[in-house]
């Protein structure tokens, strides 16, 4: 199993800020306690509270995939629907 390290970019709509936030931060604490989460840190951008990004290690792509799939994840795309302009995500892998 090689380790996978997820970035993903989220910027709300300036108007749902405060909702997107709020949504991010139930995801933490039953993230982190997922099989093979390694971490699961969300951050803020300090000049642009917009755009939140989630710096994330897990223990192989498979079991990020588990994470992608469940329901709390699903419950956070129905709650911010139509809140976040733009989301990228970026699968890596350390290299140095």
């Amino acid at each position: 199993m090689s380790r996978l390290t997820i970035v993903a970019n989220i910027k709300a709509n300036p108007d749902q800020i405060d909702l997107v936030k709020a949504e991010l931060l139930k995801l933490i604490e039953i993230t982190r306690a997922e099989a093979g989460c390694i971490n699961y840190d969300l951050h803020q951008d300090n000049e642009n509270p917009a755009h939140f990004l989630f710096y994330e290690n897990w223990e192989s792509r498979e079991l990020w995939q588990t994470h992608m799939n469940a329901p709390h994840l699903a419950a956070y795309m129905k709650a911010t629907e139509g809140a976040v302009a733009d989301f990228t995500l970026n699968e890596m892998t350390v290299i140095g």
